[in-house]
């Protein structure tokens, strides 16, 4: 199409196709970058690190409520719950067992492990390893027929999350390969201060909280009871970060906000 002088002059529909033409393949650009995205954030989560959140006091003072934990899934190996978004828990019981094993946990190291009697993840401290007898008398922990010994570091008060205040001792506990970490004890007679002996089986692990009266841990088989390997997520590496969950009361506890603090 020409106009009086001459010259060609472009029709109105092939400048709105040449538009479409424009919005569809950038429309198609934007695309493949956010899945590009999701597909490296999919690997990471996948096979690198993936962050979990603590909803409860049983780890106190490692770990506080509403901290943020970065959690290594590649250190013990693969299996189904290394998927993230609940993938792996759709998958049969069949395919439970690890792809690829890279050995298991250490004492006194903190794992996610998925509880597949309660369906849900939770963490806890390696108390007991495979083989190994786990006993619990008046508080004290005994490994092997031998107990652990623990130092009185102070006595505290601070508010659970359902409000009530309780008092602590505080202890540093002492494992046999001379590492150590702090616990919580409300007092030497709780209900979970006397059980066991447990023996660990084969392929299987004993975890505790370190807010002894306040975890359900391997000490109740109608909880948590034994780990087995494959339920391992991973080690829990680092605290990313938190914000005060807890408002400053005098006389009372209450742990400040928290950045990239180790464990």
């Amino acid at each position: 199409m020409t106009d009086q002088s001459g010259n060609e002059t472009a029709q109105p529909q092939n400048v709105v196709v040449a538009f479409f033409r424009r919005v569809i393949s950038e429309f198609g650009e934007t695309i493949r970058f956010f899945a590009g995205v999701a597909l490296v954030w999919f690997a990471l989560v996948t096979f690198g690190f993936a962050a979990f959140h603590i909803p409860s006091e049983s780890m106190q003072p490692a770990l506080q409520v509403g901290d943020r934990v970065l959690v290594s899934k590649f250190t013990y190996g693969y299996s189904r719950h290394s998927l993230p978004l609940g993938l792996g828990y759709a998958l049969p019981d069949s395919l439970s067992g690890r792809v690829l094993h890279f050995g298991g946990p250490s004492r006194g190291e903190v794992v996610v492990v998925r509880d597949p009697g309660q369906g849900i993840n939770i963490i806890k401290r390696v108390i007991g390893l495979p083989g190994d007898t786990i006993e619990v008398r008046g508080g004290r922990l005994i490994i092997n027929g031998d107990v652990m010994e623990r130092v009185e570091q102070d006595v505290i008060r601070y508010r659970t999350r359902e409000g009530q205040i309780v008092a602590v001792t505080v202890y540093e506990e002492i494992m046999p390969e001379g590492t150590s970490h702090t616990i919580y004890e409300r007092s030497d007679t709780g209900a979970l201060d006397n059980a066991g002996p447990f023996r660990i089986p084969e392929n299987n692990y004993f975890l505790m909280g370190d807010n002894r009266d306040a975890s359900a841990d391997s000490r109740v088989a109608s909880q948590l009871g034994y780990v087995h390997r494959d339920e391992i997520v991973g080690r829990a590496n680092t605290v990313l970060f938190t914000f005060a969950r807890c408002r400053n009361e005098e006389g009372l506890t209450c742990p400040p906000w928290r950045v990239f603090r180790g464990l």
